[in-house]
């Protein structure tokens, strides 16, 4: 169930007896944050421990597989894998280096924007949402701000409108008859619009005043983008420990990985948080996108990934922009998370195998080697995602020991890296959450990729419900 938090965004008196609760729970949250870094880092040190006093089990363990012929094929392909994890890595961080966000043009130069804001069962957060976009810097008689409330059985559709009493013509709302489906939304909000570029973000997120400048300017700088993908944070990271985690996870995941992806002009996936799109390039696939089928039923999940793929289709660039900002709502439950990371999996199975039809196609004037990589790594880590999960299920029930003091130590070691990205971009103290994640994600949501890869066909948003007051 996806949690929804009220942010004192509009404040305008504080409770002094809400304060002083408020204090006290900040309090115990920090001494519960401590508990969890502290209890993650002694796991992880005592596993690396563990596998020292346990180098003769490992050999003995390694001669086996050797002298095994079935062993010894795992190994090699578990050993020519790993160097091209190792150096596709080493690639990403060259291209990581090499990029830099486009600087926003000027007033004149800023094309006209619609922007779209589904909803569904959103409270109260879609009335900041649309507050955010409407203080933004940029030329109001450029934006075009469509909300569309896609069939709530809460609170929404008041929101909305209390947002439009106090902002006027600068929006405009829209109530689905009945719940359709995000993707639904997005089409009639697609078809009402006026601008040359659309951009679409969730009504669970909050953007910064320069963010959609910076997010439409390459659109003028590069004449064959056709998407860009903004930069994703997480708004609910101040007590809650999932959110915490997935602020370090996203900064790794937008901030490294979509750079690199970025400079081969082929990002992978703009976020539904915020994404931006030519509207050229949209009405091109828009009746392919509304009608897309996976195993003869309807799509209604990875809207942000199938529309990304079509773009890509057509020869144009997906970029990223670092410096467009959006602070996101996320689960803060072990049961919204698991079904997030479930819908995510299941979207990554589904348009992998569409852009395989066209990828090693002449689809792009430019160079597709880049295109041509990150597919490849991607698929290569979903073919393999059965073999080793059964590995691992072997190695759990013959070599539990040895098992986990060998994972333990992996996630101290492959860790790190995103560790010390964050603790050099942010904050050291808050980098430290990246194991916890890591440890979090191997053991609590191992089963997440085999289930999603199993259960692809299935449809359903999952984590589109209303919450408790």
């Amino acid at each position: 169930m996806k949690t929804q938090t009220i942010h004192p965004t509009n404040a305008f008196f504080v409770d002094t007896d809400n304060a002083s609760t408020q204090k006290e729970s900040i309090s115990k949250s920090t001494i519960s944050n401590r508990i969890v870094l502290t209890a993650t880092m002694l796991l992880l040190l005592s596993g690396a421990a563990l596998v020292y006093f346990l180098q003769p089990d490992f050999y003995n363990f390694n001669q086996s597989r050797i002298n095994s012929p079935l062993g010894l094929a795992f190994l090699g392909l578990t050993i020519s894998l790993l160097l091209f994890k190792i150096s596709f890595l080493l690639y990403n961080v060259y291209l990581y280096f090499q990029y830099k966000p486009i600087e926003s043009v000027s007033d004149e130069l800023l094309p006209t924007c619609t922007v779209i804001v589904p909803a569904y069962n959103e409270g109260k957060l879609v009335y900041q949402t649309l507050h955010s976009i409407a203080n933004s810097d940029f030329p109001a008689h450029k934006i075009q701000i469509l909300a569309i409330d896609d069939g709530s059985k809460d609170d929404t559709w008041y929101w909305m409108n209390k947002a439009k009493e106090e902002l006027g013509d600068r929006v405009v709302t829209f109530q689905q008859p009945e719940n359709k489906g995000k993707r639904h939304a997005l089409y009639r909000g697609f078809n009402l619009g006026t601008g040359e570029i659309f951009v679409t973000i969730d009504s669970d997120s909050i953007i910064k005043t320069d963010t959609l400048r910076n997010l439409v300017s390459p659109f003028i700088v590069d004449q064959n983008c056709g998407a860009v993908a903004g930069n994703v944070r997480v708004l609910n990271n101040k007590s809650a420990i999932l959110p915490k985690m997935l602020n370090v996870s996203f900064v790794m995941s937008f901030e490294f990985v979509r750079s690199a992806e970025s400079q081969l002009g082929s990002v992978l996936c703009t976020p539904g948080a915020l994404a931006a799109y030519k509207a050229s390039a949209v009405f091109k696939c828009l009746p392919e996108w509304i009608d897309q089928k996976f195993m003869g039923v309807a799509s209604d999940i990875g809207e942000d990934r199938a529309m990304t793929n079509m773009i890509l289709k057509q020869g144009k660039k997906v970029l990223f922009q670092r410096n467009a900002i959006v602070l996101t709502d996320v689960p803060e439950r072990y049961k919204g998370l698991y079904k997030m990371f479930i819908r995510w999996g299941r979207s990554n199975v589904r348009e992998n195998l569409v852009m395989s039809k066209f990828v090693f196609t002449n689809f792009r004037k430019e160079s597709k080697v880049g295109a041509r990589l990150l597919f490849t790594n991607q698929f290569l880590t979903i073919i393999m995602t059965y073999p080793f999960f059964l590995f691992m299920l072997y190695f759990i029930v013959m070599h539990p020991l040895l098992f986990i003091s060998s994972t333990l130590l992996g996630i101290l070691i492959v860790s790190s890296f995103p560790v010390l990205f964050y603790a050099k971009k942010y904050s050291a103290k808050e980098s430290l959450w990246a194991y916890a994640y890591s440890v979090l994600y191997t053991f609590g949501l191992f089963w997440i990729a085999p289930y999603a890869i199993a259960t692809a066909g299935r449809s359903g948003w999952l984590t589109r419900e209303i919450v408790a007051k």
